[in-house]
């Protein structure tokens, strides 16, 4: 790739860029909560619209479909139609389809609102991301990174915690309603504070209709199997494998198409860039993880550990605060320092975090998982802000929509493909470790005797009948056998995620010391 020539700040000198941040972070951050604060409202939404639970997940399911398919798509819609313009018209659409869905009087009609809620929502991040990147100086621009990080990073676990709030003292509807008073400021201040670029203005070019169509067809039946694929046995069910081959076939030929066609809807030519290509499969690892763990650990909270749903999701308050302190941090330091020996701390220390997670035990104290999620809050700090910095920073300006786009799409789906992989990783594991330990669970295990013997005693001392007590030894033993796999389940997912991060510390190798960086290196 060329050397690039300079790359400044489009925002009008009278507009500080600081006004700019505040008004992509509104976006950003309404619609990355949106992704986890309906999840725990779910049981609500379907008692109250006459639903089962699992119809009511296609509020969910439907929402992530239509994100997936528009994210990558929003480069080519922001030149088509003008930046200000697309990202208007998506926090506008995204805040009023947010009111309809709190309106909505049936499922159907939900779900119909949650669709145009995720079309509209798959613009905001990268269209934010490019704003912010573009409305910044390059040696600002770590700062600007870790500014607009903290809605990554901070929103999807504040979710699950604000999403419960509301739902047990007002109503699940509040869900929708709370977005209202962000969005509304992030129209007003998108409005008066944000500009196009000279080289947006100008961009026309054809209409892909057979990339689009591909594109929704591809990634959108991989984003349903995904989502659905582990409720339904992955293909021994048979529309899931249906639809797994659909996916393979859409995504392959859209692949094909774009980089043989004049005016493709995404541009995969910038993939060619070694620096971005690690970069991106470096944050779709990120959110792979990111999103597993996120699904993890208060499901071992609160079936293994006995912690309430509120009280689960208020531990991993730890992880955002140890975010919220870093962040700025590590904006400062990109000015001095290589990101990628950032990146490398921050992998290191994110794979000690999900280390210690799996040395946890059943009789784990709360400071036991205070410290490791502090510590991967920052751990995912210098992440988030060096990884973007380094991957955007050999993009040209006419590529940066296109380029974030795609970050973002591989970031959403990394994450989707961590929820599914490690919940049917957990599975598994938990299926195995019952069968291992279950097999001394018999009759004639001298040490099962002594412990059904002593059960059984005690519970004829409080007026059982010796059958049933044996009976519910039995119970007893085997509800402990099933509590130990599900702990050495967890265990063992804990450890392969944390193996997954120092597996991919070689890419950094493969990436390019930032040309636009400003630290002592990049001056002589």
């Amino acid at each position: 790739m060329q050397p690039l020539p300079p790359q400044p700040q489009v925002n009008p000198p009278h507009v500080n860029p600081w006004i700019v941040a505040v008004a992509v972070m509104f976006a950003t951050f309404m619609e990355v909560l949106d992704t986890t604060v309906v999840n725990v409202s779910l049981p609500h939404i379907a008692g109250s619209l006459s639903a089962s639970v699992d119809e009511a997940a296609w509020a969910l399911t439907s929402y992530l479909v239509a994100n997936a398919v528009i994210l990558p798509m929003t480069g080519w819609i922001a030149n088509y139609f003008g930046r200000k313009r697309t990202l208007l018209a998506a926090v506008f659409g995204f805040t009023a389809a947010s009111f309809l869905c709190g309106l909505a009087p049936t499922l159907s009609i939900l779900i119909f609102f949650r669709i145009i809620q995720g079309a509209t929502g798959g613009a905001l991040q990268p269209l934010s991301q490019a704003v912010m990147l573009e409305a910044f100086p390059p040696k600002d621009r770590g700062k600007a990174m870790a500014f607009w990080g903290l809605g990554i990073v901070v929103a999807p676990m504040l979710g699950p915690v604000l999403g419960g709030w509301l739902t047990d003292n007002y109503s699940w509807r509040w869900v929708f309603y709370i977005n209202l008073p962000v969005g509304l400021a992030s129209v007003i201040m998108t409005r008066l504070f944000i500009f196009d670029p000279p080289y947006i203005r100008r961009s026309r070019a054809g209409i892909d209709y057979w990339g689009i169509g591909m594109l929704a067809v591809g990634v959108g039946a991989l984003q349903v199997v995904l989502d659905k694929g582990q409720e339904d046995d992955w293909f021994a069910s048979n529309w899931i494998s249906v639809l797994a081959v659909v996916a393979v076939v859409g995504v392959a030929l859209f692949i094909v198409h774009e980089l043989r066609t004049a005016h493709p809807v995404v541009n995969l030519r910038v993939f060619k860039d070694r620096t971005y290509a690690a970069g991106v499969f470096l944050m779709t690892v990120l959110g792979f993880v990111l999103y597993g763990s996120l699904l993890l650990l208060p499901i071992f909270l609160q079936t293994l550990l006995g912690y309430p749903a509120l009280n689960a999701g208020m531990a991993m308050a730890p992880r955002g605060l140890g975010s919220f302190l870093m962040m700025p941090l590590v904006g400062t330091v990109l000015g001095r320092f290589d990101p990628r020996k950032v990146l490398a701390v921050g992998l290191v220390g994110a794979s000690w975090t999900l280390y210690a997670l799996s040395k946890l035990s059943l009789d784990a104290g709360y400071w036991d998982i205070f410290w490791p999620q502090f510590i991967q809050g920052a751990s995912l700090a210098m992440l988030f802000v060096p990884l973007t910095t380094a991957t955007m920073d050999p993009i040209r300006k006419e590529e940066m929509g296109n380029a974030t786009s795609m970050f973002n799409l591989m970031r959403n789906l990394g994450g989707s493909f961590g929820i599914a992989g490690a919940t049917t990783y957990l599975f598994r594991r938990q299926q195995y470790h019952t069968h291992l330990l279950g097999a001394d669970v018999t009759p004639f295990n001298p040490q099962t005797q002594v412990y059904l013997k002593g059960i059984q005693g005690n519970m004829v001392a409080h007026g059982a009948d010796p059958s049933t007590a044996m009976h519910r030894a039995y119970g007893t033993i085997w509800g402990m056998v099933q509590r130990q796999a599900s702990m050495q389940a967890f265990v063992d997912t804990f450890l392969m995620m944390s193996v997954i991060f120092l597996l991919v510390l070689p890419l950094l190798l493969v990436m390019k010391r930032p040309k636009h960086h400003s630290g002592p290196a990049a001056m002589h």
